[in-house]
């Protein structure tokens, strides 16, 4: 055989194989994962138009709740239905439909794929994590909704995808899935925390127990509770007339003092007080997030975005020499906030001397500064009273109000719990090794004060709060406990409040 000859045989052969396999293809019955797709779509695969948003893996039970609100008004008796096959982790919905269209992959109707997602601190919800279902848009054409959340050894986050013949009538089905998301939102009116926790946490947003505390388990002199609820409460409760008056309800407060006199404690009564608000609390390196935060604060106000220990982020420029990238995106996330939101920054530091002056440039930054200091004799006298809860006191706090001068709150937490300690220990004139505690006596008190204070509890003093002055912490509190330039006075008073608080349970 010449060349000639080899050429003709090789075009031949490959017109046969090519003949061969388009008869094969023709003859081949469609995978029914096609036919039902195609089928309701009314259009060959190959015109078939998707239509993808992605969102972050924290939103997925939105997302089962925008898809969920869709079905109910367009389609309420559809049901979802799955893909089997070896491979769909890595594929699309319409590489997959190619695939089992063309016989490359063996993809074919299987059951739903759902998982679980967080809905409140000891809820979740189910969600698809992988599925389809058959429905119509707006229009009335007929669309297919196909959601899926995170892929093994894929990105943490979720989709939705919209199948159609016309590419209108999937953006259409998208944006009314987005809408009805936020309608629904998972996480209006919640606690939040942009850290793990183990109250159903996942990725990046956690759900936390709104507290609930009364009014006179903060521990404040008179007036400064009702000055902090009118500036973080009052003008949310005002947020209608002011936007009327022209009047801008994005505002920020700043409680500041030494550690364990109570900052963290009167933030939970504002939290427990704002019932309905959302509630963002960040803390340590959380704080990183600010822009998600107050992106998600806005969407869902009223809220209140809390910044613990702030700072560690906000140092004054003139602190560092490269500076702090951090400062600049929460200088940006507060001033990225519309004026007219009703959206209040809550900040706490035990070292308001080494603050970025910036946070009071601009109206909703800081617009008011409280400092809680260690309790007076009398607030003392009332932590005694408030942290021996149901017990009767029958001990004079007379001597341990004189003898704990510079104590803080949490000084006060953990001198009650070990006088129980004592009595239940049967020392001290208790009631015996394991009985029921009813009231505590001068001897219980006594005793563990004078554990507390003795020279082997420096250390435990000074993490609770009770050291002198660290140098290290930036200069003292000037008169008034204003930083100049820092901060300035409330729109309530003439100057900053002084006021001291507790911890609670």
């Amino acid at each position: 055989m010449d060349l000639g000859d080899a050429k003709d045989l090789s075009r031949a052969l490959s017109d046969l194989m090519s003949e061969a396999h388009h008869v094969l293809e023709e003859a081949r019955e469609p995978a029914e994962l096609v036919v039902r797709v195609t089928g309701h779509l009314g259009c060959d695969f190959r015109h078939v138009v998707s239509v993808t948003e992605t969102f972050p893996n924290w939103e997925h039970a939105n997302l089962q709740r925008g898809a969920d609100a869709y079905l109910a008004r367009y389609s309420p008796r559809a049901e979802w239905f799955g893909i089997a096959g070896q491979g769909r982790e890595h594929d699309d919905y319409v590489n997959m439909l190619a695939g089992a269209a063309r016989g490359y992959e063996r993809y074919e109707i299987g059951a739903v794929d759902y998982g679980t997602a967080p809905i409140g601190p000891e809820a979740t919800t189910e969600v698809v994590t992988l599925g389809l279902v058959l429905t119509r848009s707006p229009g009335g054409s007929p669309v297919v909704v196909g959601l899926r959340g995170p892929q093994e050894h894929g990105p943490r986050q979720s989709q939705v995808t919209v199948l159609a013949a016309e590419r209108r009538e999937a953006v259409a089905v998208r944006d009314e899935i987005g809408a009805l998301m936020r309608e629904h939102d998972v996480y209006r009116g919640q606690v939040l925390s942009f850290a793990w926790s183990e109250h159903r946490g996942n990725d990046l947003v956690t759900f936390l127990p709104r507290p609930d505390m009364a009014a006179d388990q903060v521990v404040l002199p008179e007036g400064v509770l009702e000055t902090i609820e009118r500036h973080v409460v009052g003008i949310g409760e005002l947020a209608v007339r002011l936007r009327e008056h022209g009047q801008h309800l994005k505002r920020g407060l700043l409680l500041h003092g030494p550690p364990g006199t109570g900052k963290t404690h009167t933030v939970r009564y504002l939290m427990g007080r704002m019932d309905g608000c959302t509630v963002i609390v960040m803390t340590g390196s959380a704080i990183r997030f600010v822009s998600q935060a107050a992106g998600l604060a806005r969407r869902l106000q009223p809220a209140v975005i809390v910044l613990e220990d702030v700072d560690l982020v906000a140092m004054d420029r003139s602190f560092t020499q490269e500076g702090n990238p951090l400062l600049f995106a929460l200088l940006d996330a507060m001033d990225g906030v519309g004026a007219d939101s009703d959206v209040a920054f809550v900040l706490t530091t035990n070292r308001a001397g080494v603050l970025e002056r910036a946070l009071a440039d601009r109206p909703g930054r800081v617009d008011l500064a409280v400092e809680i200091p260690k309790p007076d004799a009398a607030g003392r006298a009332a932590l005694l009273r408030l942290y021996a809860r149901d017990l009767r006191l029958e001990a004079d706090p007379d001597p341990v109000v004189a003898r704990t001068e510079g104590a803080t709150a949490s000084f006060f937490k953990e001198l009650l719990r070990r006088a129980v300690l004592v009595a239940l220990r049967g020392g001290a004139g208790g009631d015996g090794a394991g009985q029921a505690v009813s009231a505590l006596t001068d001897a219980h008190l006594g005793a563990a004060l004078e554990e507390m204070l003795g020279e082997r509890e420096s250390l435990t003093r000074a993490l609770l709060g009770s050291g002198e002055h660290d140098p290290e912490d930036g200069p003292p509190m000037p008169p008034g406990g204003m930083v100049p330039g820092a901060v300035g006075p409330g729109p309530y008073d003439d100057g900053a409040v002084i006021g001291y608080a507790d911890y609670g349970p």
